[in-house]
């Protein structure tokens, strides 16, 4: 009969990982990238599917000329490309300070 081997009883200890600072441009960059993209796909789905025609509304009434059209909606995402890329600067940043 074979020997059967016997397992290890010691535990794995996994290193507690403190969270690391943000690259500030770059987490403004690509949350500019997301939130710009998130609303062009809004408003192409509202301007050819009718889908979401309350979400392009309300958000062009934060962002002037965003709706539910072609046009409307890439206007829309250069304002959501800036806006992200600004909010996610300044979150980064002052989560940096925070930390």
């Amino acid at each position: 009969m074979a020997k059967k081997k016997k397992r290890s009883t010691a535990k794995i200890k996994t290193p507690i990982r403190k969270a690391g600072p943000l690259n500030a441009p770059k987490f403004g960059l690509a949350m500019g990238i997301i939130w710009g993209l998130a609303l062009l796909i809004i408003g192409i789905a509202a301007a050819y599917a009718g889908y979401g025609k309350e979400i392009v509304a309300l958000c062009g009434s934060v962002y002037i000329g965003y709706d539910a059209t072609l046009v409307g909606a890439i206007v829309g995402t250069i304002w959501g490309f800036f806006d992200g890329l600004i909010g996610g600067f300044i979150f980064a940043w002052l989560y940096n300070k925070l930390l």
